[in-house]
């Protein structure tokens, strides 16, 4: 695995980096619909995130382990592997605990960081660990990404929202209706969305 370009150990941490990114009921991309995004960073020149609620439908952990050439201890937790965004699908990420680190390992959070090496995949499902793995940990492939001023523009145009970081929905959303659990965050309710924003566009699309 390889870090993606715009985040590195000095990225600058200001604006929105740290926070939850949520997509509001008239999101109108569909690879962003009912989203909840983990800003790594965000600047005057881009905004870069992981969506921490789609785990995809046909990838798990001892499939990255085999790609990787990593031999999976024996009875490794069959963990999902999610959809971090439409940037960079061939790159994946750890987003963990701080319980874990390493040299590389970026710190985003109170209690979060943002690993990309070989080694953290040895660490949590390979049969030769070095360390401990994380407590909580979330893989994904591939990253959100915006260029300078667009996601001010998308947020001015009442596309997202966002709020204060929650290490339950990072780590264990799609277990728990977390789009709605963190529209709730802001206040908002199911009674406060129409039908048609409350359920899916696409019938093959489960609501997060």
């Amino acid at each position: 695995m390889k870090v993606p370009e715009h985040l590195s150990a000095d990225t600058e941490r200001d604006f929105l980096a740290g926070q939850l990114l949520i997509a509001m009921p008239n999101m109108g991309d569909p690879r962003f619909e009912h989203s909840v995004i983990f800003m790594c960073a965000h600047d005057k020149d881009h905004a870069v995130g992981v969506i921490v609620n789609k785990p995809l439908v046909d990838v798990e952990l001892t499939d990255l382990l085999e790609q990787l050439e990593i031999e999976p201890e024996y009875g490794v937790e069959e963990a999902p592997v999610y959809f971090g965004g439409p940037v960079q699908t061939e790159r994946g990420v750890v987003l963990h605990t701080l319980d874990y680190q390493l040299d590389s390992t970026i710190t985003l959070g109170e209690n979060v960081g943002l690993t990309a090496s070989k080694d953290v995949l040895v660490d949590i499902g390979g049969r030769a660990p070095k360390r401990p793995a994380p407590q909580r940990y979330l893989l994904a492939i591939g990253h959100a990404g915006w260029g300078a001023g667009q996601l001010e523009q998308e947020i001015a145009m009442n596309v997202w929202a966002h709020c204060d970081p929650d290490e339950t929905l990072i780590f264990e959303g799609a277990k728990l209706s977390s789009w709605k659990h963190a529209l709730g965050k802001l206040g908002v309710t199911g009674a406060m969305l129409s039908p048609e924003w409350a359920s899916p566009r696409r019938d093959d699309q489960p609501l997060n």
